[in-house]
């Protein structure tokens, strides 16, 4: 399983991959933290991203995603990271973390963590 950071489920939406995230992702089953969910719904409001979330289209691109609740371990977690970042960034590196799932990002913060489980 892979974790996707916001961009990266951007970028596989829009059918912007580069060959080696494109590799990765099809080997694998995909997951996301909630607050991606969130994420995208502020890029969308804040008019930075064009998704219609209410789309068939999207709502069965989600069908391919376990969608991970931030847990109290996760909340604690994203507080001990070896990077800050916004908040967003650091629960979904925390997810990784608690749950062992290498996260699939091209944040340079959390391409730098020791913690963070990453996919190669």
């Amino acid at each position: 399983m892979l974790n996707l950071d916001t961009h990266i489920l951007v970028a596989a939406l829009a059918g912007e991959l580069t060959v080696k995230e494109r590799s990765l992702i099809s080997k694998e089953s995909l997951a996301v933290s909630d607050i991606v969910l969130w994420e995208l719904a502020k890029l969308v409001q804040l008019k930075r991203l064009v998704l219609d979330m209410d789309s068939v289209a999207f709502r069965r691109s989600l069908r391919y995603l376990t969608i991970i609740p931030i847990t109290v371990q996760i909340a604690r977690q994203s507080t001990k990271l070896d990077f800050a970042s916004d908040p967003a960034d650091e629960l979904i590196a925390a997810t990784s973390i608690v749950e062992r799932i290498p996260l699939l990002t091209r944040d340079r913060k959390i391409l730098k963590s020791r913690l963070v489980p990453l996919a190669k």
